[in-house]
């Protein structure tokens, strides 16, 4: 087919801030593709705004011709460029980036942009910022609109880190760019214009998701199953999370296990299964609060469902294995799963002792106790023990 399409990365300065290769490119295109605020920053006689909601249908529709694509910025960091480059082959587009909002936020602010978490919220919740508030982070992110920095001030607030500082910074890059800075729980800045990004400097009290496994159990909600902290920890380095990787959490009650393995890195992937609707609607609130609505919940039994899941690296089952779910899970998980199961009641002992010494693998029994008041004084409180087989297909 051949090079056929140019994506051009435009700043707040417009075509003046174009190199000249761009320039070029823009001036070679019979069709430019772009949103709005883009296509009026320059001339041009064939000018098509995205379709809402958004789609590449006209964009592929016209392979063949010479088109230009207009993105803020950086088109391959939260623009369009990663979508159009999975559709279309390495040979038939060039990119000419610009400088994107994160790199002139970075440099107005002082900050070092490797060690600034960048976070794209224009189209995402803020709940997504959740792992990454504690005392002294430093954070850039892009927002939809004028209204949405004090939104986020307001939510941080309710997160208990309002003594952040926000610093809100407007059409960076262009004649008109301006940069304010105020406390998030004090915010008093109006006549906010998009393209907008927020620096964040977290300052505050607020709860601290830390980095180890083993998150507080009160950090959920939940009805009572649940798998609990120490025992979490347990299961989370059996199953091993690496970059990437696809968990099934099968009887996911309130989440815990797969928020705690999508936690463990941005690329991490996990699909829970839960019978009742009920804990699959709190397991989806419990992952959304804590930044992790990626976690997908899919209602219904085990055995039922497997079939449809993607292909997974690790499966964790938290209680309740039977024979026939073992069955079918050791007939259709690839070699390499790592799978992990959980048992308390003496039969799924039996049935767990049974497959580790056909199939191999690691036995553990857990066996817990915490400090409570025994009268005046305080004793050992033992918890049920816990059997884990964890094993590798």
């Amino acid at each position: 087919m051949g090079e056929w399409l140019s994506i051009i990365g435009i700043g707040e300065d417009g075509p003046a801030g174009l190199s000249e290769a761009s320039r070029d490119a823009l001036a070679a295109a019979e069709v430019v593709f772009g949103g709005p605020r883009h296509l009026a920053m320059i001339a041009h006689p064939d000018k098509r705004a995205w379709p809402v909601p958004f789609s590449l249908a006209p964009l592929l529709a016209l392979r063949g011709r010479r088109v230009a694509v207009l993105a803020s910025g950086n088109p391959f960091w939260h623009g369009a460029g990663g979508s159009i480059a999975r559709q279309i082959g390495p040979g038939e587009w060039r990119a000419f980036p610009a400088p994107s909002v994160f790199s002139r936020a970075a440099a107005q602010m002082g900050w070092r942009l490797e060690e600034t978490p960048c976070i794209g919220l224009h189209a995402a919740p803020h709940e997504r910022l959740r792992p990454h508030l504690a005392p002294g982070q430093r954070l850039i992110v892009t927002l939809r609109d004028g209204a949405a920095p004090q939104a986020l001030a307001e939510w941080l607030a309710e997160m208990g880190f309002g003594a952040s500082l926000v610093t809100v910074l407007e059409r960076l890059g262009g004649p008109s760019a301006r940069i304010r800075a105020t406390r998030a729980d004090g915010f008093d800045l109006a006549d906010i214009t998009a393209p907008v990004a927020a620096a964040i400097e977290v300052a505050g009290a607020g709860r601290v998701l830390t980095r180890a496994s083993g998150l507080a159990d009160d950090f959920f909600e939940h009805d009572g199953q649940i798998t609990k902290r120490p025992v979490r920890a347990l299961a989370l380095s059996a199953l091993a999370p690496r970059p990437g990787e696809m968990l099934w959490d099968l009887g996911a009650g309130s989440g815990s296990v797969g928020i705690e393995w999508l936690l463990a890195h941005p690329a991490m992937r996990a699909v829970g299964v839960e019978s009742d609707a009920t804990r699959a609607a709190r397991a989806r609130a419990n992952a959304a609060r804590l930044g992790c609505d990626r976690l997908e919940i899919r209602e219904g039994r085990a055995l039922d469902v497997l079939p449809a899941l993607p292909r997974p690296d690790a499966v964790f089952v938290g209680g309740g294995m039977e024979e026939n779910l073992l069955n079918a899970l050791w007939a259709c998980l690839p070699g390499g799963t790592r799978l992990v199961v959980h048992g308390v009641t003496l039969e799924t002992e039996a049935l767990l002792a049974s497959w580790h010494g056909a199939k191999g693998g690691q036995m553990l029994r857990i066996e817990l106790a915490e400090a409570a008041p025994l009268g005046r004084r305080r004793g050992w409180k033992s918890a049920y023990p816990v059997v884990q087989w964890s094993v590798t297909r």
